[in-house]
C-alpha cells in the first residue's frame, strides 16, 4: 500500500471519531479500570451466537474481535481486529457506510448532551447492510454500549454486539437508557430525535415468545399454557402486528434486540 494510498484510508477512517469524543491521553487511574476486563466479555462471546466486539477510541481501533463469524466475512477475528475500522470500507455498501457516518455524528452529538453520570447507561442500536466476500449481502444490527470513560466524561472503550437484523432495511436508530421505558429515535428524513414509550408485551405474548425461541409448536405451546391452540394463533397475529413483523422467527429477533423479552 502506497503512502498516499494509507493517508486517504486513515482520513476516512478519522471520520468514524468525532472530535467531541476525542481521546489523546489515558491516566494511571483509568489504566487500572481495564485490568483483566476482557476475560469476561471473551467468556461470554464463547456462550453465545453473537459477534461481539471492543472498540478502543484512543487507538481508534478494535482492542477485541470474537470469532463467532457473523460479522466477520470470512476473515478470523484476528484480521478483522488487524483491519479496524478499514473492514466498514470494505465491507459495508456505500448507502450504508454514509448512514454509518451520520449515526457516529449525531449519536455523540446525542452522547455530549448526556450527564456524565449516566453515560454508561445508554446503548444506540441500529442496522445496516455486510456485503461478504461471495457478495452476499446481510442486514445486521449493531449495539454500541460504553465500558469505559475518561475522567472527562469521554467513551475510552465500547462493547458492540452484532446479530442478524429483525428490520426490512437499514437505519432504525434507537438510543435506550438501562431500566427507562423510553426509547429515542432518530429521524433521519427531518434530522432530529424523538422520545417515544417502548413496545409494551403482554404477559401471555412473552410466554408465546419465549417458548418458540425455545423450539415449541403452536400446539405444544398451547398445551403448556393451557389454551388452544387457536388461542396462541391469535396472539402470534397480534403480536407480528404490533412488531411489524411476518413471522414468528423475525418476531423473536425483534423483541431480543430490543430487550422486550
Amino acid at each position: 500500500m502506497s503512502k498516499k494510498t494509507l493517508h486517504i484510508e486513515m482520513e476516512n477512517i478519522n471520520d468514524f471519531f468525532s472530535f467531541k469524543n476525542t481521546v489523546n491521553h489515558i491516566s494511571n487511574e483509568e489504566l487500572k479500570q481495564t485490568e483483566n476486563y476482557l476475560a469476561p466479555i471473551m467468556a461470554f462471546a464463547r456462550t453465545t451466537y453473537k459477534s461481539i466486539y471492543i472498540i478502543d477510541y484512543q487507538e481508534k481501533g478494535f482492542e477485541y474481535v470474537s470469532d463467532n463469524p457473523l460479522f466477520l466475512c470470512g476473515h478470523t477475528a484476528e484480521e478483522v481486529k488487524e483491519m479496524g475500522y478499514a473492514f466498514y470500507f470494505k465491507y459495508v455498501i456505500k448507502k450504508d457506510l454514509d448512514l454509518l457516518l451520520k449515526i457516529n455524528e449525531v449519536g455523540f452529538e446525542f452522547y455530549d448532551k448526556i450527564p456524565l453520570e449516566e453515560r454508561t447507561s445508554y446503548t444506540i442500536t441500529y442496522d445496516f447492510h455486510l456485503k461478504n466476500q461471495e457478495g452476499k449481502t446481510i442486514l445486521i444490527n449493531q449495539k454500541l454500549t460504553p465500558l469505559y470513560l475518561t475522567t472527562d466524561g469521554k467513551i475510552w472503550k465500547a462493547i458492540c454486539i452484532v446479530s442478524l437484523s429483525a428490520e426490512q432495511d437499514s437505519g432504525n436508530i434507537k438510543v435506550y437508557k438501562q431500566n427507562d421505558n423510553k426509547v429515542v429515535t432518530y429521524n433521519l428524513e427531518g434530522n432530529f430525535w424523538k422520545t417515544e414509550e417502548r413496545t409494551e408485551l403482554t404477559t401471555r405474548e412473552k410466554e408465546i415468545l419465549r417458548f418458540s425461541a425455545r423450539g415449541f409448536t403452536i400446539n405444544e405451546i398451547a398445551e403448556t399454557i393451557f389454551v388452544s391452540p387457536d388461542t396462541v394463533k391469535f396472539h402470534r397475529k397480534k403480536l407480528f402486528e404490533k412488531l411489524h413483523v411476518a413471522n414468528i422467527a423475525e418476531a423473536i429477533s425483534f423483541a431480543t434486540n430490543n430487550k422486550l423479552i
